[in-house]
Parts: C-alpha cells; structure tokens; sequence
C-alpha cells in the first residue's frame, strides 16, 4: 500500500482494538520488572494535563486526536528506575515513533509526542531515567546508573516496552518503526542507530550532540574565551549586531544571491579586521566595532578547538550564528559545560570553570559518563536496512554544525572502506539561518520549517507536518517514511518560511535544503523566494 493512503487515518487500522485502555490490561502485557502508572482515555480535542512534577517539559499538548494515554515505570540497573510515556491514537497509521529530549532534561516530552500522535503514530517518549530541567547536570553527581539510563539505557529499555504496548494494545506489530529528535534527542537516535540497530526503520537526528565528551567541554573552553567580562579582551554582547552584520556583509553574496541568507559559512573568506575602531574610539561598545583584543577574542570564537600536537577537540560556531551566541553573553560558561565536569566527570560543585585546562578533555574522553558519545561504525544498522536523514542549522549557536559534518564525514571514513555506500542509508542536510533545532533570526528570516523535532510546536500549538505542504519533499518525516517504505531516497527538502511564524500566514519563502556536501545556488532567474530558483550543486 502506498505511503499516501497509509497516512489516511483510520481507514486501515482505526477500528482495531485488542485491549481496553485501562492500568490492568496495559499491565497484562508487560514483563514483570515494568508497572503501569496510568492508562485512560481521551476523548478528541482534549488536553493532556502533563504529571506533576515533569520539571523538563511541564507544558500541556492541547487539541489532541482521540487516545489512549499510558505511563510506564521500568526497573533498570542498580536501584534506578526509568519511565516513559505512550500516546496510543485511536485512528493509528500502523506505525510506531519514538521522540527525543533535550540537553540533561529528565522527564516525558509530552509536548513533543503531540505532533506525532496527529500523524497517526503511536508515539513514545522516557523521561531517560530523572527529573531535570535541561540546564541541570546536579543529579548525576556519584550517580552512574542514572548517567548510563541518561546516556541510552532508558531509550532503548523504553523502546522495547512502548513496543510491546503498541502490539498488544492494537493486536498486530506495527510496519516500522521511526525516530524523531534534536539536540540531545538527536544524539538519543544516533546512539540508537550505533548501539541497538533493531530498535528503528528510519532516525530523523537534528542538531545532534552525538559528541558528548567533547561538545560539554568545548562549551566551556569557547566561553572562557570571552571572559571575564572586565578584561579588555571582552566582546559585550551589544556588538554582537554588529558582528553578525558585518558577517552577513561579507557572506551573504557567495551563494549567487544577495537575500541576508549565509548558505555556505565555511566558503566565506571572512576578513574581521574591517571591524576594527579607529584610533580615536576608546568606548567600543557605543562605537559598534571592536579593539585589537577583542579582535583577538573573535578569530579564537571562529576557530576550532585544538590541544597539543594539532589534537582536534571541537569545531568552532559558524559565521552567520552571531544572534544566538548565548554561550558567550554570560559571566559564566552555560550550565551545560560546568554541570558535565563538576558532576557527570565527577570534579565536585566546588570546582571552578577558570581552571579548564586540556587535562579536563582528556579525563572526558576517558570517561565517557553514561557512554553518551555515539561511535561512528553504524554498519549494523546498514546491514539491517535502517536509514538516517540528519540536519542541523548552519546559524546554531549552541552546538556547532560543523560536528554534524564532521561526524557524517567519519562514518564515511569507516564504513567506505568496508564497502559501503553511505549515502544509501544516511543522509545530512544543513539548514542555511536556522538557529538552535528551529528558527530563524530578524536580519536573515530564512525557511527553516521542514516538521523536524519540535519545529510544529514552534509554529503553533496544534501543528504536525508541514501545513499547506502535507508531502515528503517539505516534511522531513514523511521524506523518511518514503525512504523507508518506498525506496525514494531524498535528495533535498524544501524548507519553509510562513510570515510572521504563524502557520495559517501565506508563505514568503521556500527553498530547498540539499543533501551534504551540495549546496543551493540560484540560478539567476525566477523568484529567489521559490524553490524552483535554486538547485543542489557541488562547489568543488
């Protein structure tokens, strides 16, 4: 059956039921170390109240389509627990999704499953074994068990039980199985991919931290760059605007189109001494240019990070990420740095970020909490037919996307030479001004919408897919399911940017995200505001 008409929900499996909604028969199906914590039903266009306590994704999904709403707690290693939740949709497509979290965020992404579940997907979610807002690294500290649930044990213990439910519950096994996530969630599908190849069909990775060990230091390291805040070397981030203009300036045109669009960051021959004050300016900030160190403080934020003997740690932010350089605009470096050395490596809350040095990388590498780190050997999950489509926002501040590129270049590099092609199963987009899994920025207003984890909520509380676009070249989990299903791999998908990030606003551009390393080029004619102006082309 094709992929279009399995997307009709409910007319194949809408009427099929093998068990009521209810703590008992949810129960009856599950081994002896999980136990149910609600299952009940809800009617269409209800509210899901999310448990008290949720601290890392408290919001309520509104509108929902008619489900049955499950949690599970699950016995794992040590005296540790994980949980997760399940939304069962009474008009069910026959498949199963699995969605991501964020950062070191514990709890069930409700929030996230929404999307899913108006697919028609049974859709999952662990709450990877705690409760935390994503900033919060605290409860890790002499905890290993929980850093290994963190790290992959609760998604993949989730996975299989959630698995179970679904079969039980709708008394068939369902036709595949899909991933999606960003960030941390992104990681979370990558690691999948690598450790339990059976667990997925197809993984849609955005963002994804997949280099845990060394993404959480480098966080560190490039903010202390900028610090303290009353050195002269100090860039305050009121000329971060000026900044990224300046960029903008300079790398905006390489693309065959001046639209304040930077499509190819890494192409950009970028000069900062035009930012340089004259000799007359002592007070840059009221100037809108910078000093000789400040300069300097700049050239360290666009380089990689590097040890001794030339050892690659870290890419550096891209040109075109300046307005969301929150990694820089503190006193301190983000949470997410200090709270993986102080408790995940297990250095103590007393110990103070001004004493990064080296010797701290090469304890992560050595360490490795939780096995988070994702490796690049994914041929288990090529023999066994799974795919990967990945994507990351070139204007992402948080986490570099040139890691992205980086890791996608080291599969190629280990599986190649075992003869495999690694385009037949994974593929990578960059997303040109997109920021952080979502959004773009006032001074590019770049498409970034394409349904990826977390986009439809950003544009709208009961959004799933690509609204007016319900197809697989402008919504990357129906590119997946196509991939998946039909054989049709894809080689670009169209990304979409709605007037004023309201859904039912017309659109005021589209344009297609190529698959790495080809990058969009306009050809010279027609609307630069429509896709059909840009191809996907090789710049060497």
């Amino acid at each position: 059956m094709r992929l279009d008409n399995l997307l009709s929900y409910g007319t194949l499996f809408g009427a099929v039921r093998a068990l009521d909604c209810s703590p008992s028969a949810i129960q009856s199906i599950l081994p002896s170390n999980a136990s149910v914590n609600f299952a009940y039903s809800l009617p269409a266009n209800s509210t899901f109240q999310v448990p008290k306590g949720d601290t890392g994704y408290p919001t309520n999904p509104i509108g929902l389509p008619a489900l049955c709403a499950v949690s599970v707690q699950v016995q794992s290693i040590g005296n540790t627990t994980f949980g997760f939740g399940l939304f069962l949709p009474s008009d069910w497509n026959g498949r199963f999704l699995a969605v991501g979290n964020g950062g070191f965020a514990g709890g069930i992404n409700y929030l996230d499953m929404a999307p899913g579940t108006r697919y028609g997907f049974a859709t999952m979610s662990t709450d990877t074994g705690h409760n935390s807002s994503s900033a919060d690294g605290a409860w890790t500290y002499n905890q290993p068990e929980k850093v290994a649930n963190w790290g992959h044990l609760a998604m993949h213990g989730s996975v299989v039980a959630a698995k179970l439910i679904t079969e039980g519950y709708y008394g068939q096994k369902p036709s595949f199985h899909y991933y999606n996530g960003c960030s941390t969630g992104g990681r979370q599908g990558l690691k999948e991919a690598e450790a339990y190849p059976e667990d997925f069909d197809g993984v849609v990775a955005g963002a994804p931290a997949w280099w845990t060990s060394h993404l959480q230091p480098w966080t560190v390291n490039a903010a202390l760059y900028n610090l303290p805040t009353t050195a002269p070397h100090h860039i305050p981030p009121t000329l971060f605007p000026a900044i990224g203009a300046e960029v903008l300036k300079q790398c905006d045109p390489q693309d065959g189109l001046v639209d304040n669009i930077i499509s190819d960051p890494n192409g950009c021959n970028f000069r900062p001494e035009e930012l340089l004050c004259a000799s007359n300016v002592t007070n840059s900030t009221s100037a809108s240019c910078l000093t000789n160190p400040q300069l300097n403080t700049l050239y360290k934020i666009y380089s990689d990070f590097v040890g001794e003997n030339q050892t690659f740690f870290f890419p550096h932010v891209s040109l075109g990420s300046e307005a969301s350089w929150l990694l820089f605009s503190s006193d301190a470096p983000n949470n997410l740095g200090t709270h993986y050395i102080q408790y995940f490596l297990g250095l103590g809350p007393d110990w103070s970020f001004y004493s990064f040095n080296e010797s701290i990388q090469r304890l992560a590498d050595e360490r490795n909490p939780g096995n988070a780190t994702v490796q690049f050997d994914l041929s288990a999950f090529h023999s066994r037919g799974g795919k990967i489509l990945s994507y990351h926002g070139l204007s992402d501040g948080l986490i570099p996307a040139g890691s992205t590129s980086y890791f996608y270049n080291r599969v190629y590099r280990t599986l190649k030479p075992k003869g495999i092609d690694v385009n037949e199963f994974f593929r990578m987009f960059f997303v040109p001004g997109m920021g952080h899994c979502s959004g773009t920025y006032p001074n590019m207003n770049a498409p970034w919408y394409f349904a990826g984890s977390g986009q439809a909520n950003a544009l709208g509380a009961t959004v799933h897919g690509t609204p007016g676009f319900e197809d697989k070249e402008h919504d990357v989990l129906r590119a997946m399911m196509a991939w998946v299903e039909n054989g049709t791999a894809p080689d670009a998908i169209i990304a979409t940017k709605y007037a004023d990030e309201k859904v039912h606003a017309e659109v005021s551009r589209q344009r297609p995200l190529c698959m790495y390393p080809k990058q969009a080029r306009y050809t010279g004619s027609g609307d630069p505001n429509s896709a059909s102006s840009w191809q996907c082309t090789l710049l060497y």
